[in-house]
């Protein structure tokens, strides 16, 4: 019986800002015309009510499916950070304790539309999380008190931000933060939402939308699970319908994806064929997006924020979440309310396949930096699912030790920020 591996004891240690991806520039600051919004049940939100204001979001939830199929903890803040310097943070960027979860929650954007300006103030829960980033200045960010390895897994612990006042400005000239060089947070920007402005103690701050991200350990409403014959048994745990999903692989210059559909309670998904483009895919998936309800251009941003992440080297299940979870894990409470409010989620589940496995495996064998950067935060999970899953005892080790690698490269990355 092969014994399991030891835990390092500096792993609690790690910790960073994640992802690295290539940017999309911003050019200009002049706004097409409005979109005529279509209306949507603010469920049990009452109150005042602002007729003229609508509100859209979009954001992304990451994780990595485990042996059996299961959203597995990791730690998504390890990396290079890939956000723009004047978005701030739950600690010092350089922090490094060990937040680990089995949820990213990435970059979801929060765009207001208006024809005149109004005031509101904007709150989010996070069940089960943290808030980690976030941009404008917030009013209030919890839990205010110091975060720890573990908190995420004790039952209580659930984050919030709030922004106490914003000002949905439609006549205010854009005068946005900038910075040399791309970042793909700006591709956000790209859509005829109205300007927001934010005051703070440093003075006015604004943008095109609210934007914050977080880390959690709520389940994930999918499980995916190879079988013996190479195929994706994916099965959905929640009661709610999975609108649509999306098998994507990439090798190398090789693409390819399978639209799954919906799925109620289970489906199984047959290997996409590496033929096809990103282009095409782009277009699909935003296909899907504005059936749930986001205007073409929010699509297409979303789209091009996640572009170089959602389609790179690997293998991942890509699903719309349903409405009713996003809700329970992301209560969004916006003063006076919106008379329309519309939220898209992506769910993004990575696929640890023999092909992601033997690609790694080679990679360290032969010292290929620049594979192993591909799969970046994605390594330590990899590898650990490698581990569990290996019965050959000379394998296991070489898999640890190709592990403790990566914890030994992210300390010394991580004490260098500090």
């Amino acid at each position: 019986m092969l014994r399991k591996p030891l835990h390092l004891t500096f792993f609690t240690l790690l910790l960073g800002c994640c992802l690295s991806f290539s940017a999309y520039r911003l050019d200009g600051s002049e706004d097409p015309p409005l979109h005529n919004p279509q209306p949507h049940s603010l469920g049990k939100d009452a109150g005042p009510v602002y007729a003229s204001l609508t509100a859209h979001e979009w954001g992304t939830f990451t994780s990595i499916a485990g042996n059996d199929g299961e959203a597995v903890e990791w730690s998504p803040l390890t990396g290079s950070t890939d956000l723009p310097a004047f978005v701030e943070h739950f600690r010092d960027p350089g922090f490094k304790l060990g937040l680990r979860g089995t949820v990213r929650m990435e970059t979801p954007v929060l765009y207001f539309y208006s024809s005149k300006e109004e005031t509101v103030s904007v709150s989010v829960g996070f069940a089960k999380g943290v808030i980690t980033e976030w941009y404008p200045h917030a009013s209030r960010v919890e839990p205010k008190a110091e975060l720890y390895n573990g908190m995420l897994q004790q039952g209580g612990a659930s984050g919030s931000i709030a922004w106490d006042s914003v000002t949905v400005a439609p006549n205010q000239r854009a005068d946005f933060p900038r910075e040399v060089g791309n970042n793909h947070y700006f591709a956000a920007r790209m859509t005829s939402a109205t300007p927001l402005r934010v005051q703070t103690p440093a003075g006015e701050q604004q943008e095109k939308f609210l934007f914050y991200r977080g880390v959690s350990t709520f389940s994930v409403p999918l499980s995916a699970k190879l079988t013996v014959a190479g195929k994706l048994a994916v099965e959905n745990r929640g009661e709610e319908e999975i609108a649509n999903t999306i098998l994507f692989e990439r090798r190398g210059a090789k693409v390819g994806y399978r639209i799954g559909g919906a799925v109620q309670k289970e489906a199984v998904l047959n290997a996409p064929e590496l033929n096809a483009t990103v282009d095409e895919l782009c277009r699909d998936l935003e296909g899907m997006l504005v059936a749930q309800g986001l205007y073409q251009d929010e699509a297409r941003a979303m789209v091009e924020t996640w572009r170089s992440s959602w389609f790179e080297d690997g293998s991942r299940l890509l699903y719309i979440v349903p409405p009713a979870l996003v809700n329970e894990v992301l209560p969004l409470s916006i003063r006076p309310a919106p008379a329309q409010t519309v939220r898209v989620f992506v769910g993004r589940l990575e696929i640890v396949t023999p092909a992601t496995q033997k690609a790694v495996e080679t990679a360290f064998a032969a010292n290929d930096t620049a594979t192993l950067k591909a799969y970046g935060r994605f390594l330590e999970p990899i590898l650990a699912t490698m581990i569990k899953k290996e019965t050959n005892r000379a394998q296991a080790r070489r898999f640890q030790g190709y592990l403790n690698i990566v914890y030994s490269q992210l300390v010394a990355q991580n004490s260098g920020r500090n």
